[in-house]
């Protein structure tokens, strides 16, 4: 048997690789279950709405015993990103023992771009909210929020080609409807104490944060799609940390300008509560804040656009109620329609996700009954 100078035999494979050879291709991750999908999807679902129900609640505590730090709001929005080193930590001491040479992080740096991006257009959305929400009740405000679902379904079905359905457009009519009912009575809730120029300047904020927060949410998506990479939730955790380090530098950088920090232990003996719950609120406030958002990225990659978008406002009828409960604001007649109208539409968008499940189920079955047929 003769050897060339390539090291190949006449006719033969090379018997030694040379450098060049391309090594075989890393096996692809594991597909996760339908299973575990469905309980993630739960769990996002559950911090979304408990972030969303608590979130603007434990805000306006904050304001109307004594706090008016609008940039400090703000920055609790986003400030309990650290919280999740610690599931990323658990995720990374997995992926290591299941393979040692498992990378520390999933993110790329192109990844990160994206996210540092809409970290800061969610820092700008985080104050227009806190300053809104410092001249309005929380009924108006969640009123207002909640058109931030038709901002979503136009900009998702220009950016991510949003598909939608009789079903969902039904949802979005129906939470729509809910949200004008709402807003009928909407110039009666004036606080105390709030001129009517300040009450529309946080009209005009808030419905500018449902609006930017509208185009945030399709971003993400758009992100997600485009990443390049199988979109875990280990990345979808590690993408949500570095919006909220960005948002949380936005709202720091806007802190020291107008000089938060040194206000703190000042405006934490006069507050209303006491100066012990005055940390608490600010703590609950920063953990709530941070289960809206990791469940609003959590439901984007389960699921899509626009269910986050609808479990958002589906939830303002919660959020009026525990106004009335926490806060002692009014529950009139238009609040107990929208809560009707917003738990219809929720049960016509699961209806149609539930038909679409079941159509595409049988399509699959389809070619496989005909082939046995053959």
């Amino acid at each position: 048997m003769e050897i060339d100078q390539a090291g190949k035999t006449n006719g033969q494979q090379p018997l030694f690789p040379t450098p060049s050879s391309t090594p075989p291709p890393p096996p692809p991750p594991p597909q996760i279950s339908l299973s575990l999908k469905r309980l993630l999807t739960i769990v996002n679902c559950l911090l979304l709405c408990l972030g969303n129900a608590g979130g603007p609640i434990i805000v306006r505590i904050y304001f109307l015993h004594g706090g008016h730090r609008q940039w400090l709001s703000a920055w609790l929005e986003t400030a309990g990103w650290p919280l999740l080193l610690f599931p990323l930590s658990l995720s990374f001491l997995y992926r290591r023992r299941s393979n040692p040479s498992a990378p520390a992080v999933l993110i790329t740096p192109r990844l990160i771009l994206a996210s540092a991006f809409i970290g800061l257009l969610t820092g700008v959305d985080d104050y227009l909210y806190a300053y809104g929400l410092d001249f309005l009740p929380v009924s108006t405000s969640a009123v207002l929020i909640a058109t931030q679902l038709a901002f979503t379904a136009l900009f998702a079905y220009f950016i991510v080609r949003q598909r939608f359905t009789p079903y969902s457009i039904n949802a979005v009519a129906l939470l729509t409807v809910g949200a004008a009912i709402l807003a009928m009575h909407a110039s009666s809730d004036r606080p105390a104490g709030v001129s009517v120029g300040g009450y529309w300047k946080g009209f005009v904020l808030t419905l500018g944060a449902a609006a930017l927060y509208g185009l945030v949410l399709p971003l993400v998506e758009l992100t997600y799609s485009k990443a390049g990479q199988p979109v875990t939730y280990t990345l979808v955790m590690e993408m949500q940390l570095v919006i909220g380090f960005f948002a949380t530098a936005f709202s720091t950088v806007g802190m020291i300008i107008n000089k938060d920090f040194q206000a703190l232990t000042r405006e934490a003996a006069n507050f209303g509560l006491g100066e012990t719950k005055y940390y608490l609120v600010l703590s609950f406030a920063a953990i709530l804040w941070q289960c809206f958002f990791l469940g609003a990225v959590g439901v984007i990659s389960c699921v899509n656009t626009l269910l986050a978008g609808i479990l958002i406002a589906v939830f303002i009828p919660m959020v009026e109620v525990l106004a009335v409960v926490f806060l002692h604001e009014n529950f009139s007649i238009e609040k107990g329609m929208a809560l009707v109208l917003c738990l219809w539409g929720l049960a016509s968008y699961s209806y149609g996700e539930y038909r679409e499940a079941k159509e595409k189920k049988e399509q699959i079955a389809s070619p496989q009954v005909q082939t046995s047929a053959v």
